[in-house]
């Protein structure tokens, strides 16, 4: 990653590529997870301990789309730079998750790539709304949510791996 995040204007020029990740991307996964929980802790209902010590079974299952949630990666001149995943909870909703880009390739549209696959993939599923939770106090975030046609929903709940955290709910439906 070092190539890309060194050299913004390269990334600004090259093509960014978002697909699932499979099987065989588990490390690129687990490299591109891990360092969003460190950049953002408390952006994720996951520590970063946790995620560290999975095993490399559990990283492959994480990045074979056999499983929930599935990921999406994005991927400039080879190298993972963002990701996002989704997933059906029990109330049959469909989540937006661990939505993520490195901060050197931020304000690129690398984000809202990643958001709209995700909408896109809804709909390919017979899915027509898309939940989220974010803190309502990370305005980049909300701000982006807000641009793809998310809206608050008045339930809020704590991050679970950060009880001081509040998240408020948002969703996004397709056609409105």
């Amino acid at each position: 990653m070092k190539a890309i995040v060194n050299a913004r204007h390269r990334t600004e020029s090259s093509p960014v590529l978002i697909r699932p990740s499979a099987e065989d991307d588990w490390q690129t996964l687990k490299t591109v997870f891990l360092a969003a929980l460190l950049d953002s802790p408390t952006a994720f209902g996951l520590s970063y301990a946790t995620a560290a010590a999975y095993s490399e079974q559990q990283w492959r299952e994480c990045a074979s789309g056999q499983t929930q949630p599935q990921y999406l990666v994005a991927i400039v001149q080879g190298q993972a730079v963002g990701l996002i995943g989704d997933a059906i909870s029990r109330s049959r909703e469909y989540n937006l998750i661990a939505m993520w880009v490195h901060s050197k390739c931020r304000g690129l549209g690398i984000a809202g790539r990643l958001v709209n696959a995700i909408q896109a993939r809804a709909i390919e599923r017979g899915q027509q709304r898309v939940v989220l939770r974010v803190s309502p106090d990370n305005t980049c975030a909300v701000g982006l949510y807000r641009r793809h046609g998310f809206q608050f929903l008045p339930e809020r709940e704590a991050l679970a791996n950060q009880p001081g955290i509040n998240v408020q709910k948002m969703e996004w439906k397709s056609g409105g």
